[in-house]
């Protein structure tokens, strides 16, 4: 039984510990506007998004700048890490539609599309190499790539994503590399509510704070009067 428990706290705690090879991560508003952090091996990113010469990573760096700028984004970060003493290439940017990245030469590798249905939002793509990309090396063909989504709203369902819903409204996907690299497509997809998770919670301070205020408004006009009645009864007597 110990090294059961043992065997799931392990698991439990790797989650968290899994390094992705090639990551997308974006972080949405209702209104389709948000941020995205990629990272990835400069092989990958060559691969996926058509960036030249990956055994040169300062010329990735700033090839990947100019990209995400030519595409419309507002480039935050572009910055050279290294895990177990290989480069990865990280750009944080910003949008303003998410249903346009897809039309971008930066998104050429992702399908994604944000829509109302009634009264919810409908999350959907497809992320999958493009079939003009270079091949790679079997080294580069190694690990895990995932793409994930920090939804702005409750999260009413998901397409096989493989954590589920995390910490309320995080949904991700991965795949194999190497399966990516041989053209397997990765499909995601969510069903969220319209109404944000921040605007809904100031919707009900604000109204907490006006019933608050109308609450000592009643008690303070009650109070005023009360005493009014008794000065007014204290002159009459007197």
């Amino acid at each position: 039984m110990r090294r059961r428990l043992g065997l799931l706290l392990l698991l439990v705690a790797c989650q968290g510990c899994i390094v992705y090879e090639y990551e997308h991560e974006f972080w949405l508003g209702v209104d389709g506007s948000g941020s995205v952090n990629v990272t990835g091996r400069p092989a990958l990113w060559t691969a996926f998004k058509g960036l030249e010469r990956p055994d040169d990573p300062e010329a990735t760096r700033e090839a990947a700048r100019q990209l995400f700028e030519r595409s419309g984004l507002r480039v935050r970060r572009v910055t050279l890490t290294r895990r177990r003493g290989q480069p990865y290439l990280f750009v944080a940017a910003d949008f303003e539609a998410v249903n346009r990245l897809s039309e971008t030469p930066a998104f050429r590798d992702l399908s994604i599309g944000l829509r109302p249905e009634a009264e919810r939002l409908v999350l959907e793509g497809r992320w999958m190499r493009p079939g003009s990309a270079p091949s790679l090396a079997s080294g580069d063909q190694e690990g895990l790539m995932a793409v994930r989504f920090h939804l702005p709203s409750k999260v009413y369902g998901h397409k096989n994503a493989f954590g589920g819903v995390e910490r309320g409204n995080i949904v991700g996907w991965r795949q194999d590399v190497r399966q990516a690299l041989a053209g397997g497509a990765l499909e995601f997809g969510a069903t969220l509510d319209r109404r944000s998770i921040l605007g809904t919670t100031v919707t009900l301070f604000a109204g907490a704070i006006a019933v608050a205020l109308a609450i000592l408004a009643g008690t303070l006009y009650l109070v005023f009067r009360k005493g009014r009645r008794q000065i007014g009864a204290a002159g009459r007597e007197s």
